[in-house]
């Protein structure tokens, strides 16, 4: 008869060993425990210190592949990503396609895009045509890189030598303007803006933050600058040499109600001559109607009216009327104003008061 096997019973560790282990592994897992709290917990700072200071840091704009293709002592610019998200830079360009559409409406052209419609020439020239009322020899619609160049080049050199002589600072090439510089393309859009005194109001001390990257001994070194597209009102309208209306406009503004009042009273003494009064100087001559009138009361004589338009219609036709105003009071023997025609179309009350100051000074004593 077999016999059962005898099995021996189980084995225990002593208890003293098992607490031991015990304590070791509890020790352990606690150290652990606490190990990965504690770098939980520095992590979760350091994430609430990044978003806390995140608005206030710069992101660093990504340096492209052919920046690490740059021969030495070259530089290559860009925008700051977080540049092109400031309130007065978005308004800048608003402005500017909003003025570009407004000028070639009757060609149909509508730009939605500064750098993508305009770097092969042909709305630039189009644009240019339409301000300066002049026709450029130009092939109409070219495709390749070459013939739209040649095309931008021609534009580029109409725009650049009407505005070098009048000490304007030309900030594009042909190759910025085709390579879609949004910088370049800018400075072009501003300069040509103010100088043909376009009927819109620019955002002061519009600016973009760039980076320049250069490559000196082989490395790529970067730097950070502010490139700034407008600066005040006053100094992008112009006038630079002060006189004794801007000390009135500065320091004395009480006085400015009393000088207005003089004013309307001396041009309604004419005006109402012909049925007209004025109660807003700085609206009522704007189209240059009033203007042109009232030198031919003051002069004696009727002006025809086909040499002006008796109700304007759009800002080229008021800047005709206020620009021939100015030809008859140089023909009454008045200086040529100060002010520019622009400025009283685009209801500058200070250029306005200007014009008027001076025929005050003048015709003060005819009845």
């Amino acid at each position: 008869m077999a016999t059962a096997p005898v099995r021996s019973p189980p084995t225990h560790p002593p208890a003293s060993r098992m607490k031991k282990e015990e304590s070791f592994l509890g020790k352990l897992g606690g150290t652990l425990a606490r190990k990965k709290k504690a770098r939980e917990v520095n992590d979760l700072q350091e994430e609430g210190k990044n978003a806390i200071n995140a608005p206030l840091t710069p992101t660093p704009a990504d340096i492209h592949p052919e920046d690490t293709m740059l021969e030495e002592n070259e530089e290559h610019t860009m925008i700051e990503p977080y540049s092109k998200e400031g309130a007065k830079f978005k308004e800048l360009v608003k402005v500017l396609i909003d003025w570009i559409n407004d000028v070639l409406v009757e060609e149909r052209i509508i730009v939605k895009s500064l750098e993508e419609d305009l770097y092969d020439g042909q709305v630039l020239q189009k644009l240019f045509e339409k301000l300066a009322n002049r026709k450029l020899n130009v092939a109409e619609v070219t495709q390749s890189e070459i013939g739209q160049k040649q095309k931008l080049q021609t534009v580029l050199e109409s725009v650049n030598n009407l505005l070098r002589p009048q000490g304007w600072v030309i900030k594009w090439s042909v190759d910025s303007i085709h390579a879609k510089s949004t910088v370049a393309i800018l400075h072009l859009l501003v300069t040509l803006a103010m100088h043909f005194r376009a009927p819109v109001r620019l955002p002061e001390h519009a600016s973009v933050q760039l980076v320049v990257v250069r490559k000196r001994e082989g490395i790529l070194q970067t730097s950070h600058v502010t490139e700034e597209f407008t600066s005040t009102t006053e100094m992008m309208m112009g006038r630079f040499e002060r006189d004794a209306f801007d000390t009135l406009f500065d320091h004395a503004p009480d006085k400015l109600s009393v000088v207005k009042k003089s004013l309307i009273t001396f041009v309604n003494k004419h005006l109402n001559k012909l049925n007209l009064e004025v109660t807003e100087l700085e609206t009522q001559f704007a189209d240059g109607v009033y203007l042109v009138l009232l030198m031919g009361l003051l002069e004696d004589y009727f002006v025809p009216l086909y040499n002006f338009y008796l109700t304007p219609e759009n800002f080229e036709q008021k800047v005709h009327n206020v620009s021939f105003s100015f030809e008859l009071m140089q023909d009454g023997g008045l200086k040529k104003p100060k002010a520019r025609p622009e400025d009283v179309v685009n209801l500058d009350l200070k250029s306005t008061l200007r014009v008027l100051y001076n025929l005050f000074t003048k015709y003060k004593n005819v009845d």
